[in-house]
């Protein structure tokens, strides 16, 4: 049999082999084909189209040097000239197998070199010698443009060719997969059918048995006839079967009968009332059941001694009789197997031992066997029994499983009669209850009208959860939309941050060069043109920063850090800021601090000063004529309808004689984009954001602004600030929480005022001595920036490199190992800062190099990971050419100490 099925596996196996032997070459052939198609005919493409974007750059290189005679713009053109030809080379290599395509590359090739030596190397020779005259007559006759038009021409005829090699192959390859598919689909029948042929062959040699065999089986689960026998007349595995199963009917026929038994056992006992019958019925049983022909049942009556409930064949047999005196536990047999637990077969019994008598005579047992019965492990009773045949291990299994069944009846007969005797017993008691149960049937009357009630309660609450859970679940989908909407905002104003300030930049630069009119080329009118752009660019600046803070505001990540804040000195900071505007506008400005005002208290002073800035500046924005006061006491505590403090306030109160605002419009100033005059024909600028701003800062440090006003009268604004002179209130303050406001502020802060001169540290003449005859590499993609900054380090006589890319800068690095300073900006494409700054200190080794960071993205995280990135310093844009001078003086010194 084990040889038949090995056959047929091995015929099935031999045909797969095959299949897959035919499938797996048909499949290398078409990977190949794949390969050459996507690495080859791609290649061929791309190549193409390089070729032409090298003559693009050198015709831009030829134009731009053209035009301007700067040789910067030869680069391009003369890295053209040489790549084209490499380009040229790899492409004639990949074609080389193509005759027509080689003819068409070679005609390409001719009409380049005809464009180089006629038209781009020419006009190059014209411009370096300074013919201009028939510069311009070359560019007018339009000789090298048509021979470009014609390598376009050539080019896409070439590229029109390879498309259609491209497309022939890929039919080709189409071709081969679908033969592919009809393969698989005739060696998939023929190993079908392989298949097929074996299992009948073998199965013509098993099904008869296995049928026979089933059919038994089947007898088993339907309880059917047990009687029949399988016959096997082969000899194999299949004999074997048939054998085991009739040995499992042999087996299971015996438990059937064993079963049967103890069913009849267990419906006997359970009609039983009393121990006396229980014994009685199970002898009986017993006895019929085990042919057994005498037998005895004792019973434990206390810890020491039993004594015999019932003999079945005990009566009428004289002195032989069966005991029915008590027997203590470990006397004789019957005693011992009570104390040890276990049964106790004696064979070969003595003649006298016992008469078995019937009608017709008499005769002696051979065998007896005596058992405990055992229930939850202390024995309850224990039972002998005679026999003139042997019992089997199978009769005494059976023995003990209608002994361990005779046990659990003991205890329910015994259970049962003590349960009578105690509902005797709680009949009277019952009586008793009575009146108390009447007594309850009131309570409980009310108790349920109660669960009515709280039925009804708890319904109603189930509802409510339901709701809830809904509205939980609706708010954390709107909770979701607002944190992608509010990560969209953010990259948004991120972008927006980096497109305006990066040109920002170089106007500011160059228009404070012009300003101060180095070279006094400028008229005093051409100087204050200058001036006016320089602070156009700063009030724009203000603006974008204005816009930043909002959204930080507005999404909770502004952080507050708080620290002691010099109340003496806000005279003195307020002054320096103002003075010139109050002068120049002819207005009085006084700044005045109460007796009672803590010279120290707690909060974030660049917040406080920068609501003091706002509020000033919209005070003399709005005033014409009169004065601009700024007073500042300390209130015990404070109520308003929209703020309320029990706690000690400190307030700033911000006065002006200005034009005063209407009542209608007093709520909408503090809305942001929104001013009183809201009009085109409004006679004050700006955005509405200041108001906005500081309100919402005033909220982060605990606090609140107030306005009162009078239109054509003046306006006064009031900042309210928990008064914290320890550092301990600000845990203990309740006003000092943001949270009361803004449940959170993450560490969002921006770098501040970096475009302030105010701000720098003085440079001395020997610092500007010091940077004479440096070599520092300016690193920009933006023409632009790289332009201003030029200009703005002229003066300082400097070796000044520049690049355009991080790549560029790498290759700069590498050629000028002795570099003393790099400015490198991090927006760039391809390479950014980061990556450049990672292989300068990685790969190059340049350790010790100063590398100040530029970047239009100043948030405190940007500064962070330059830093973090390899950048020895951070600036962000726009910047000044007189703080760039100083933070190089700076790492200058630091470097040569």
């Amino acid at each position: 049999m084990r040889g038949k099925i090995a056959l047929g596996y091995f015929v099935i196996l031999f045909l797969l082999g095959v299949f897959l032997l035919i499938v797996s070459g048909r499949i290398v052939d078409l990977e190949r084909e794949t390969t050459f198609l996507s690495g080859h005919d791609m290649q061929v493409h791309e190549l193409t189209y390089l070729i032409e974007k090298n003559l693009l750059d050198m015709e831009t290189g030829m134009r731009g040097y053209a035009i301007t005679g700067n040789l910067e713009y030869l680069a391009p053109y003369n890295d053209g000239i040489v790549k084209w030809r490499i380009n040229y080379a790899k492409l004639n290599y990949l074609i080389r197998d193509n005759p027509v395509q080689i003819q068409n590359l070679n005609n390409i090739k001719a009409t380049i070199e005809k464009w180089i030596s006629q038209g781009g190397q020419y006009a190059v020779d014209l411009k370096r010698t300074g013919q201009e005259e028939e510069l311009r007559t070359y560019f007018k006759d339009g000789t090298g443009k048509a021979i470009f038009d014609l390598i376009r021409n050539q080019s896409e005829y070439f590229r029109s060719n390879e498309m259609a090699l491209t497309m022939n192959r890929i039919a080709n390859l189409t071709e081969s997969n679908h033969k592919l598919f009809i393969t698989m689909y005739v060696l998939w029948g023929l190993v079908a059918l392989a298949a097929i042929g074996a299992s009948i062959f073998i199965s013509k040699s098993i099904v008869g048995t296995l049928r026979l065999v089933t059919k038994a089986i089947n007898n088993i689960a339907v309880g059917g006839n047990m009687s029949e026998r399988i016959e096997v007349r082969t000899r194999d595995e299949i004999y074997d079967l048939g054998k085991a199963t009739n040995l499992l009917l042999d087996t299971i026929e015996r438990e059937q009968w064993s079963s049967d038994q103890i069913n009849h056992m267990s419906s006997a006992l359970q009609e039983t009332a009393d121990i006396s019958s229980l014994c009685r019925i199970f002898m009986n049983k017993l006895a019929s059941i085990l042919e057994m022909q005498y037998g005895a049942i004792f019973m434990l009556t206390n810890e020491e001694e039993m004594e015999r409930i019932y003999a079945y064949a005990g009566k009428g047999n004289g002195d032989k009789t069966v005991l029915s005196t008590p027997i203590k536990l470990g006397e004789g047999l019957v005693g011992q197997c009570a104390l040890d637990k276990q049964m106790i077969v004696v064979d070969e019994l003595p003649t006298d031992y016992i008469s078995i008598k019937s009608g017709l005579g008499q005769t002696a047992p051979r065998y007896a066997v005596i058992a405990p019965v055992v229930f939850e492990n202390h024995v309850v009773a224990v039972v002998e029994a005679a026999s003139l045949t042997k019992w089997t291990a199978y009769h005494c299994e059976l023995l003990n499983q209608l002994l361990n069944m005779m046990a659990v009846s003991i205890n329910s007969v015994t259970t049962r009669m003590e349960i009578q005797k105690l509902y005797g017993e709680s009949q009277v008691m019952n009586e008793e209850l009575q009146v108390q149960s009447e007594e309850l049937q009131v309570q409980s009357e009310e108790l349920q009208n109660h669960t009515s009630e709280l039925i009804v309660l708890n319904s109603e609450l189930e509802s409510q959860k339901i709701v809830a859970v809904n509205a939980a679940i609706e708010l954390e989908k709107y909770n979701e939309q607002l944190e992608q909407s509010s990560r969209y905002k953010s990259e948004f104003l991120a972008n927006m941050s980096h497109e305006l300030r990066t040109p920002l930049n170089s106007m500011l630069i160059l228009s404070q060069l012009l300003t101060e009119n180095r070279n006094e080329t400028l008229s005093v009118e051409e100087q204050d043109y200058a001036a006016i752009i320089h602070s156009s660019g700063n009030d724009l600046l203000g603006l974008i920063n204005d816009i930043l803070d909002l959204s930080k505001v507005e999404a909770g990540k502004m952080l507050v850090e708080m620290d002691a804040v010099n109340v003496t000195e806000l005279p003195s900071m307020m002054s320096g800021y103002f003075d010139k505007t109050a002068e120049k506008k002819n207005l009085q400005f006084s700044v005045s601090i109460a007796r009672d005002v803590p010279d120290l208290f707690y909060t974030d002073e660049m917040r406080l000063h920068q609501i003091m800035r706002n509020l000033l500046s919209n005070a003399f924005k709005f005033t014409e004529e009169g004065c601009v006061e700024l007073a500042v006491t300390k209130l015990n505590s404070f109520s308003s309808a929209n703020f309320i403090s029990e706690t000690p306030l400190l307030a700033f109160a911000v006065k002006d004689s200005g034009i005063g605002i209407s009542e209608e419009k007093s709520e909408l100033i503090f809305e942001a984009f929104r001013q009183a005059d809201g009009s085109t024909v409004r006679k004050f600028g700006g955005t509405g954001l200041g108001l906005s701003i500081s309100l919402q800062l005033a909220k982060l440090l605990g606090g609140h602004i107030s306005m009162e006003s009078i239109q054509n009268e003046g306006s006064t604004f009031t900042l309210y600030l928990p008064c914290r002179e320890n550092e301990s209130e600000l845990e203990t303050s309740p006003s000092s929480s943001p949270s009361r406001t803004y449940q959170e502020a993450a560490a969002a802060v921006e770098v501040q005022g970096i475009h302030k001169e105010s701000d720098l540290d003085t440079v001395t003449e020997a610092q500007y001595q010091q940077l004479k005859g440096r070599t520092v590499l300016l690193v920009d993609d933006d023409q632009r920036n790289i332009f201003a900054l030029e200009k703005g380090l002229e003066p300082y006589d400097m070796n000044l490199l520049t690049a355009h890319s991080g790549y560029e800068c790498l290759q700069i690095l590498r050629e000028y190992p002795n570099m003393e300073m790099v400015l490198l900006d991090i927006m760039m494409p391809n390479l950014d800062g980061y990556d450049t700054l990672c292989i300068i200190r990685e790969e190059l080794k340049l350790m010790e190099l100063p590398i100040i960071a530029i970047s239009a993205k100043t948030m405190k995280e940007e500064r962070e990971k330059c830093l973090s990135a390899g950048a020895t310093d951070f600036m962000g844009k726009p910047v000044l050419i007189k703080e760039v001078v100083t933070r190089m003086c700076r790492w200058f010194d630091i470097r040569s100490e």
